[in-house]
């Protein structure tokens, strides 16, 4: 009689036990390395869209004699910056989303942008006679100092998601805590908002056109140096 064989290919609960835990190992490895792909890709994508941004302002500018588009309080979206801007852009529904912001499908529906232009460079600053002050913005070639300028940031979170919501309110920007209030400092980072507001990067555009990925401790601490960084040729020294 032959004898009865056994199957000894199968796995025991112990190997099973084991390649599991090895696999988990495996897993909690990468996933950070993973993730930080993701928010460095995501991160490249935002400074491309601004760059993209700054030459179609550049080139409105050129068509307006000097003059930035205009920000405004409104209801019709044809009537915000990004869209004035249509004819210098290519795929605009593409170029106005930031691709990490988590209100990116509602800015889209609603015809709005992830990035706000500074409204103390592009506004018009007047006296109390309505006469244009020396420096006071509307027109790149006031600016004397456009690598040190900022131009156009990445907008808050808790900022809305209409159309209205294109511009920063620059000249209170008196604290980091104020900056915040318009712009999302920690936009490229691993996980949800650390309590400080410290950890991660946001992408801004200058008036040079340049951009780059600044990390939000840098920018607090030139507030907390009391650099306003928002006015015209501070933004410099990062």
């Amino acid at each position: 009689m032959n004898a009865i064989r056994t199957n000894t290919s199968a796995f025991t609960l112990i190997e099973l036990l084991v390649v599991t835990a090895i696999l988990g190992a495996l897993v909690a490895l990468l996933f950070p390395a993973i993730t930080s792909a993701m928010v460095s890709a995501r991160r490249t994508q935002c400074l491309s869209n601004l760059r993209q941004i700054g030459v179609a302002i550049h080139g409105y500018a050129a068509d307006h004699g000097g003059e930035f588009p205009r920000t405004r309080h409104v209801v019709d979206a044809s009537e915000s910056w990004i869209f004035t801007l249509a004819p210098y852009l290519g795929n605009i529904d593409t170029i106005r989303i930031c691709p990490s912001d988590p209100k990116r499908k509602e800015r889209l529906q609603r015809r709005s942008t992830s990035y706000v232009l500074n409204d103390r460079i592009v506004d018009l600053l007047v006296d109390p006679f309505g006469e244009p002050l020396p420096g006071g913005g509307g027109n790149m070639r006031v600016i004397t100092e456009p690598s040190s300028t900022l131009l156009a940031v990445v907008i808050s979170d808790d900022r809305g998601t209409g159309p209205a919501n294109d511009h920063t309110h620059a000249r209170l920007w008196t604290s980091y805590q104020a900056f915040l209030n318009d712009v999302e400092a920690d936009r490229h980072r691993i996980g949800a908002r650390h309590p400080s507001r410290t950890q991660g990067d946001s992408s801004y555009l200058f008036v040079d056109g340049s951009v780059r990925a600044i990390p939000a401790a840098s920018i607090k601490h030139a507030f907390d140096r009391g650099i306003r960084i928002g006015e015209p040729g501070q933004a410099g020294s990062f």
